[in-house]
């Protein structure tokens, strides 16, 4: 792990961002709050309905279940499953037990799986039988100690198990103690990078994130609809912590169906509060959107991934009260604009600093940062020599700028920096052009290989329904009457129905760059 200055951890320390409590004891506290409070789970395969009493008398019977199998503090737990109550009682259960928890992605496959259960060697592997994409395989985790399987089983191993003779008859009845500087959650990153890196968040760094996130939340949001995928990091932070400190209830669905959204919407009086920008720009391109909607999207917290000015302008122009962030796994809240903040900084900035939260630029303007949320390193110890130093800063890999109030702009990727002949050019800044022309829901940018230049930019274009992609020239002359620069400009286009995604809804860059090249 990384080195963290001991001045440093006596100052979160003493400021009470860091505390002595577990991710157990923080949930044991609030589901004794608030026991009655609703969890339902809205899925066209395993839909589910009951309390938060009910999930956790799952996840303590699941807990000692686990231990009698010789699971305990200090120990890994992996689980890949949809967004269902299994999956919250796992979750649940490991922290209960002391154990480290990993969240597996739903549709990640058998690379990714096989590399993420290499990486970690969890004492215990729970999985959805099967789910979309997703089947299980028993040969991905033959070396783990106990597997459960969620769901109808069709075959089974003889050493795996069905999840419900994982449960014991007699519930945990507190929180096995542990320590709160250990591991306390294992999060992949979504795979914008070729391999996924496995980022380590203790007790306490989880702890902060979760506390300050549902503080700098607006009051009046209202009853949040989760469709990000629990084994993502800020899907779980949403779905399975937050709710519970809050004593609000939790509303899941295991598919991002737009026109499913807007009807549970409506039906349960739910609120769509954010997320990445496509999650929000889905509801509005959608054919059944109408006005009535927007009383349900009455605050959009935005990030996740590059946020277009656009976007925000788009939505600030409909009366969604918008408010920008940025983040990753590794430091989950850098910045971000406070609801009450002026619409300028909420609307065209990244925000400011959050609690704790010290940020600087590096000389070629990349954004270093650390804080209380920042994580403890990676699996992977040459990783974590590479991104973090020994002052704590975590080195981003993001470009941005810092105005005079320190409010922080996100303005490229280091990687995302195309080169043409020498010369830098800006994804975002031709995004953000792409994204006026008439009829383009989504814009890409990339480099591709040029045999003259070394690279060019290519431009992959996401239509609404009902419009053609645009041809060359007219993308061009649009780019001209913009202003942009011509060197700027792409010198291919690509249109797509959908993009390749990670779990975060963001762009899988890579491999737009990978399909372009192989075309070339």
């Amino acid at each position: 792990m990384r080195r963290i200055p001991a001045e440093l951890a006596k100052r979160y320390e003493a400021e009470g961002w860091w505390t002595r409590d577990t991710i157990g004891d923080l949930l044991a506290r609030g589901l004794a709050a608030a026991p009655g409070a609703e969890f339902r789970v809205h899925s066209a395969v395993r839909p589910w309905s009951g309390t938060f009493h009910d999930v956790e008398q799952v996840a303590r019977r699941l807990a000692s279940g686990l231990r009698e199998r010789g699971v305990g503090p200090g120990d890994t737990v992996a689980f890949q499953l949809p967004n269902w109550m299994e999956a919250a009682a796992v979750f649940w259960a490991s922290a209960f037990l002391g154990a480290a928890v990993v969240p597996i992605v739903h549709f990640y496959g058998r690379k990714e799986v096989g590399y993420i259960l290499e990486a970690v060697k969890p004492k215990a592997f729970v999985a959805a039988e099967r789910f979309g994409r997703l089947e299980f395989r028993a040969d991905l985790c033959a070396d783990v100690p106990v597997v459960g399987v969620v769901g109808g089983a069709t075959r089974r191993e003889p050493r795996v198990e069905d999840f419900d003779d994982l449960l014991s008859a007699t519930p945990l009845p507190a929180a096995l103690p542990a320590d709160p500087t250990g591991p306390a959650l294992i999060a992949f990153t979504s795979g914008t990078t070729r391999d996924p890196k496995g980022v380590v968040h203790s007790h306490q760094t989880l702890g902060h994130e979760t506390r300050q996130l549902t503080a700098s939340y607006p009051p009046d949001r209202g009853h949040q609809l989760t469709a990000a995928p629990v084994g993502h990091f800020i899907g779980m932070v949403n779905a399975f912590l937050i709710p519970v400190l809050e004593g609000s209830p939790v509303h899941l669905t295991d598919v991002w169906d737009p026109g499913q959204a807007l009807e549970l919407m409506t039906r349960h009086n739910l609120h769509i509060g954010g997320g990445a920008p496509y999650y929000v720009t889905s509801l509005l391109d959608h054919p059944d959107f109408t006005r009535a909607h927007l009383r349900h999207m009455r605050y959009a917290g935005l990030g996740g991934s590059s946020v277009p000015a656009a976007v925000t302008t788009r939505l600030a122009g409909l009366g969604v009260h918008v408010f920008r962030s940025y983040g990753s796994t590794e430091h989950p809240s850098v910045t971000s604009s406070r609801f009450d903040a002026p619409e300028a900084k909420r609307l065209f900035t990244d925000g400011d600093a959050r609690p704790g939260v010290e940020v600087r630029l590096a000389e070629d303007g990349e954004v270093l940062s650390r804080g209380p949320d920042l994580c403890l390193g990676y699996t992977d110890p040459a990783l974590t020599e590479r991104f973090f130093d020994e002052e704590g800063w975590y080195h981003t890999g993001d470009v941005g700028v810092l105005d005079e109030d320190g409010y922080l702009t996100i303005t490229d990727r280091k990687s995302d920096i195309i080169i043409r002949g020498g010369e830098n050019v800006s994804a975002l800044e031709v995004e953000e052009v792409l994204l006026t022309l008439p009829g383009v829901a989504e814009a890409a940018v990339v480099a591709a290989p040029d045999a003259r230049l070394g690279e060019h930019a290519a431009a992959v274009l996401r239509m609404l329904p009902g419009h053609r992609l645009p041809g060359l020239d007219e993308m061009r002359a649009h780019l001209d009457n913009s202003g942009l620069a011509r060197q700027k400009w792409p010198e291919e286009l690509h249109g797509v129905t959908d993009f390749p995604r990670t779990a975060s809804g963001k762009v899988q860059k890579f491999r737009l760059r990978q399909d372009i090249a192989v075309r070339t």
